[in-house]
């Protein structure tokens, strides 16, 4: 990778025009870090609403009563395009907030060395955080040029969840009352089958239309990863998209609809409407429903998505923190913020109570995670994540999940055929790449 002390300094200007100037009037620098009464000063911005929001504002209200000689200014912005706007924005003006949260897997693009400075891991260790306590593979995602410039909280994988009565009415149960092992496509199509005519409906929901679909592209992506294929190059740089796996894939994703196996159209909130009033045996979603449908009382489980295509990988995207770029940022604010980080680590059971798994290890052994259910049923996929390859236009709320949720959306609702679909996507691969990174990042992680 380049050095980025030789690229080209990010203006605020160049940033709103690559972002289509989304948020200019919010997204103006944050003020300099004083400390209130004393304290030392720690502004905080996250997207975390609903259920997350809730658990988000509980954590944070905990940390500030235990560390009264913290300021704590914890804000909330809005999900996707919008936060990340703003954040790059405060990044190039250099007084940015002194932490944040990031999506891993938009790390490659968001300018690490520019609009983010790396920790200080000698302090994290101080702090009782080591870089042995998280998965290797998601740890390294955050390191760029040697240096560490995200730190893991979570991974927010693709799950299945399934309708424990519906289930047991098809004869799908076994031992305990869990889903009986699904080891192939066909067995899953077989299982869908048997919910459909115990049902007279579609076993299996998840959103295939609507605005910013994409959900479409997380199935694929899920299911093309079990085939061992990649989307770009380990760098990013690179289309790597294997036809033949990929066509595999998108025939069998048409087939579920197409069977009637699976609900054809049906938007978000629709979706989980449908799975919510227990009409569906299953729901394929992230596992940030959790609360939704535990709230409402509906009885279900989750598990891992089953292994249909050999490896037992599922689609996913990481919730981590960084530190947004400052100029003269002070060693009071640089110890609070790693304070604040390791804290929220370690107190992760806590965040795990809305369906994220901790990225950090050492709260998947603790009781009180264990006894979380269904939420600690799917622990073992920490292992077994797979996020895009690193590139600017990849992650969460990315071009990419947008473009190509668009395009196999119509492979689920009927109007697009696989092989056209796969064409489809791979022109818009081809233009994503040949598109310049509009922040000028030095590439992917290390």
């Amino acid at each position: 990778m380049n050095d980025v002390r030789h690229e080209p300094r990010l203006t605020r200007r160049k940033l709103l025009a690559a972002t289509g100037g989304l948020a200019l009037g919010a997204a103006g620098c944050a003020a300099p870090s004083f400390g209130a009464e004393g304290r030392t000063r720690l502004r905080y911005w996250h997207l975390f609403g609903g259920g997350d929001g809730a658990n988000m504002t509980a954590l944070v209200d905990a940390f500030a009563k235990e560390h009264p000689g913290i300021d704590l200014e914890a804000t909330q912005l809005q999900w996707g395009t919008p936060y990340y706007t703003k954040l790059g924005m405060a990044g190039v003006g250099g007084r940015a907030p002194e932490v944040a949260v990031l999506h891993l897997a938009r790390l490659a693009g968001f300018g690490p060395g520019r609009l983010l400075d790396p920790f200080d891991l000698d302090r994290l260790r101080e702090l009782g955080v080591g870089t042995g306590q998280f998965p290797e593979a998601i740890w390294k995602r955050g390191t760029v040029d040697g240096k560490q410039y995200a730190i893991p909280f979570d991974t927010h994988p693709m799950v299945l969840y399934y309708n424990t009565d519906v289930c047991e009415k098809a004869g799908l149960l076994g031992d305990g009352g869990k889903l009986r092992t699904i080891g192939s496509a066909r067995e899953f199509t077989d299982a869908l089958r048997a919910a459909k005519k115990a049902m007279g409906a579609p076993g299996l929901t998840a959103e295939t239309t609507g605005p910013d679909c994409v959900t479409p592209w997380r199935l694929f992506a899920t299911f093309y990863s079990q085939l061992g294929g990649t989307v770009l190059s380990a760098d990013g740089r690179r289309l790597a998209l294997d036809d033949g796996k990929a066509l595999e894939i998108l025939e069998f994703m048409a087939s579920l609809t197409e069977e009637g196996l699976m609900v054809r159209r049906v938007d978000y909130p629709g979706s989980i409407g449908v799975f919510n009033a227990g009409k569906t045996a299953f729901h394929l979603n992230g596992e940030w429903e959790v609360s939704t449908f535990a709230t409402s009382k509906l009885p279900f489980s989750m598990t891992r998505v089953p292994a249909l295509f050999g490896r037992p990988t599922a689609q996913a995207d990481c919730h981590s923190f960084v530190l947004p770029h400052q100029d003269g940022r002070s060693d009071a604010a640089t110890e609070a913020a790693h304070t604040f980080v390791a804290w929220m680590l370690k107190h992760s059971v806590d965040w795990a109570k809305g369906g994220h798994v901790p990225a950090y290890l050492p709260t998947l052994e603790k009781p009180a995670y264990l006894k979380l259910e269904p939420q600690s049923e799917y622990r073992s996929v920490i292992d077994d994540v797979v996020l895009d390859q690193p590139a600017w236009f990849a992650g969460s709320a990315s071009p990419m999940w947008i473009q190509l949720g668009a395009v196999f959306s119509g492979v689920l609702t009927g109007s697009r055929t696989p092989r056209g679909a796969l064409r489809a996507a791979k022109k818009r691969l081809r233009k994503l790449l040949d598109t310049p990174d509009p922040l000028g990042s030095a590439g992917g992680a290390a």
